[in-house]
């Protein structure tokens, strides 16, 4: 276990649970079969008592995770929606225009960027990833291949860059040294900046029992609190949050420099106290509720399974990976996966050893049930496999509540 908090430094760390030694959930191996074992690594969850910050407590590094990262956001038509929205929104906000710039900390394939550009708004991206960065290039939108830090930022200053936005989706789960990040933003900040962070919600992870979110390259899983908590501590206060649904349920919040924290803010913290984002009762049963839920969902599986039922899966993403290791299910319950991302398919799902495929292979093989593994784009898959449907194929949505459509 860690000996201290990765972001307040407190070495009040409490336990809250173990999901074993896991694959890397977007390590996607070959189908060969003479290739290395699939790479595993403790997964554990703690929380800090001094910030009520959620990490895990052992972590892997960010180059075994990012170098050969094969999720790109634009295969998702819901992603690309909400970055349309979330883009006009501070087009609007912000007043940005040919003279103002917005940077992206893990850009990915410009899926966000590309809609400010469209307005005519200087971009940049920065992100590890190759083959994400290179899909954004592809794309119009300049990225750089880095990991961003302070030193980042300093290089970026004195090339004369000062952003008027910085966006951070998804990102602060992921980075270890995140002091390192949020202090790398407030000095690239221009004076009149505003940082956007999205990133899952901590509390829609427990009410909904989203266990499946919990991998290695999600290091935190942030309250209101603990982000408001961390952000003050680099003079960055919240000026907005909201909660939005994308990713199973996520917070959005505005932060600027030298700001009074808004209404919004006050009253989300207020919120979380009820809740009880900082009581160790919160994290306490999360446990067996975990587990109650895999033995629940497992036996629904071997149930038509054995009834003589053929069981595929949609979504290569990596919750499905986590979802599956903490079922431990392969090949003994699924024949296949499939997703649209055509850099998934032709590889298999770690742990599992199961083939991932195109979407039209359902259509081919006509398997009898179909585990929804991405359950957070139930609306968006559920359209798109309306024909899959209409000749009888059955959809198992796992979480948040368990139910066959």
């Amino acid at each position: 276990m860690i000996a201290a908090c990765r972001s307040c430094g407190s070495d009040d760390i409490r336990p809250v649970l173990s999901l074993g030694s896991a694959p890397l959930a977007n390590r996607l191996p070959s189908l060969d079969a003479s290739g290395p074992p699939d790479p595993r690594y403790p997964l554990d969850l703690c929380v800090c008592a001094a910030c009520s910050l959620a990490q895990l407590s052992d972590t892997v590094p960010p180059e075994v995770l990012f170098h050969d990262y094969p999720y790109l956001s634009s295969f998702s038509d819901t992603m690309i929606e909400h970055a349309r929205g979330l883009a006009a929104m501070l087009i609007q906000r912000c007043s940005l225009d040919a003279n103002t710039l917005v940077l992206e900390i893990g850009s990915n394939d410009g899926y966000l960027l590309q809609h400010f550009a469209a307005a005519g708004i200087p971009v940049l991206g920065i992100d590890p990833a190759r083959d994400a960065s290179d899909h954004a290039k592809r794309r119009g939108v300049p990225t750089r291949q880095l990991f961003f830090g302070a030193a980042t930022a300093d290089g970026l200053i004195r090339e004369g860059i000062r952003p008027r936005v910085i966006v951070a989706n998804n990102v602060l789960a992921h980075v270890p040294d995140v002091n390192d990040v949020v202090s790398g933003v407030r000095r690239l900040l221009s004076p009149d900046g505003v940082f956007v962070i999205e990133t899952p919600y901590i509390r829609d992870l427990i009410d909904g029992l989203e266990f499946d979110t919990i991998y290695h390259e999600h290091v935190f899983y942030y309250s209101f609190t603990a982000l408001a908590r961390l952000l003050a501590r680099h003079d960055l206060m919240p000026i907005d949050v909201d909660r939005v649904s994308i990713h199973g349920g996520s917070i959005r919040t505005i932060a600027r420099a030298g700001a009074s924290r808004s209404d919004a803010a006050e009253r989300v913290l207020q919120e979380e106290t009820e809740w009880g984002a900082c009581a160790q009762e919160t994290y306490a049963n999360l446990a067996w509720r975990i587990a109650a839920r895999c033995r629940e969902l497992r036996d629904l599986l071997l149930t038509r399974k054995r009834a003589g039922r053929r069981l595929a899966a949609y979504g290569a993403a990596a919750k499905g990976v986590m979802l599956l290791h903490a079922l431990g299910a392969g090949h003994d319950v699924l024949d296949f996966v499939v997703d649209r991302s055509p850099r998934k398919q032709g590889r298999r799902m770690p742990g599992a050893d199961v083939p991932i495929l195109a979407p039209a292979e359902l259509l081919v093989q006509m398997p009898d049930d179909v585990l929804l593994l991405t359950w957070n784009l139930r609306a968006e898959i559920l359209e798109q496999q309306a024909e899959y449907r209409r000749r009888g194929g059955t959809f198992i949505i796992p979480l948040p509540e368990l139910q066959i459509v």
